[in-house]
């Protein structure tokens, strides 16, 4: 009877430890699904809370018959009365009420499957994403932009996104937009995201794809609609010619490197498609997947030796001498 006692308390402790966690995980500002920014992740946040509290209403009723059926004392002359007693419990404890769940369950997630489907979006708010080991290449088919692990969108606008994988399964997840979707090799997928407020919201792979599958992430910044409309056009732009001699001797370290042969730059002889499109490198937040920020020391470090900055990855060490290695950054800091 004590140990049965003993298991019934433990239980209880787990469940408030649990719930404590996530009542806590969703009261920051972090990317927590709980922390909904758009309407998609907003219907996905309700219909989680629906399930925690229908699941804490049946975990609780269920503790409350087990501690009855282990304290209880059978009264001697009421066999019959506790048997028949003991099967309406069955009825509607067994039948009833777990087909009440049940369908309520059903018909909330029917709800909310309808809220997520596909509306109406033009052609120019679609945006492709290729999963690479380990980054991501962005497409904007219709302005014909190519980048590399930041999603730009409009703020307020919902924007159809395109799945496809290079090599393995991938996940695309931006927990405060949408749940997850796979990039699956060989077929695409499809879905659809908003953002209620401009911002940067963080995304990841959630689905294991190799040695460095936690530091491929991802950025969706949404951002005004002007603002928007003048990234693009931004981003329509080859890349600048080197304007002092700096920058074109480290122009010149580029196209004479093994990096033409993996990276592209709009406007030169470098037209690689292993690796991500640098031709607005310089515009962006970070690098290597979110792993590091965009700074001068990173990205020295970063092509140098970028097992250091992330083991496993694909991308082979440049061995430079300093001259040209300052050379070459001063070129890829006019690539904006």
């Amino acid at each position: 009877m004590r140990n049965r006692a003993k298991t019934t308390h433990d239980s209880a402790a787990v469940f408030v430890v649990v719930a404590i966690t996530l009542l806590l995980a969703g009261c920051g500002r972090g990317a927590s699904a709980l922390n909904p920014q758009g309407p998609n992740a907003a219907h996905i946040a309700d219909l989680w809370w629906l399930l925690l509290g229908m699941g804490g209403v049946v975990f609780v009723g269920v503790m409350i018959f087990l501690l009855f059926a282990l304290f209880r004392r059978r009264r001697e002359g009421h066999a019959t009365n506790s048997m028949l007693k003991g099967s309406r419990i069955v009825l509607y404890g067994g039948i009833v009420m777990p087909s009440v769940v049940l369908l309520t369950v059903f018909g909330f997630t029917l709800v909310t499957l309808n809220a997520l489907s596909m509306p109406e979006i033009p052609e120019e708010d679609t945006v492709h994403i290729v999963g690479h080991q380990w980054w991501w290449e962005v497409r904007y088919p219709h302005q014909q932009i190519i980048t590399a692990n930041e999603i730009h969108i409009p703020a307020g606008r919902p924007v159809r996104v395109v799945l496809s994988s290079d090599d393995v399964i991938h996940s695309f997840w931006v927990p405060e937009l949408h749940g997850k979707l796979d990039l699956v090799p060989g077929q695409t997928n499809e879905f659809w995201i908003e953002a209620d407020e401009p911002g940067v919201y963080y995304g990841a792979c959630a689905e294991f794809c190799g040695v460095q599958h936690a530091k491929m992430a991802l950025l969706v910044i949404a951002e005004p609609r002007e603002q928007y409309a003048a990234w693009l056009e931004a981003q329509r732009q080859p890349a600048p010619a080197p304007a002092d001699a700096l920058a074109l001797r480290g122009q010149q370290v580029f196209l004479g490197s093994t990096c033409i042969y993996c990276h592209t730059v709009a406007g030169t002889q470098a037209t690689g498609t292993l690796g991500p499109d640098l031709t607005h490198l310089a515009g962006r937040r970070t690098l290597a997947s979110v792993t590091v920020p965009n700074n001068r020391g990173n990205l020295g470090g970063w092509i140098v030796d970028p097992q250091h900055v992330k083991p496993g990855t694909l991308m082979p060490p440049t061995p430079l001498t300093g001259g040209d290695l300052q050379a070459l950054l001063a070129y890829l800091e006019t690539l904006e």
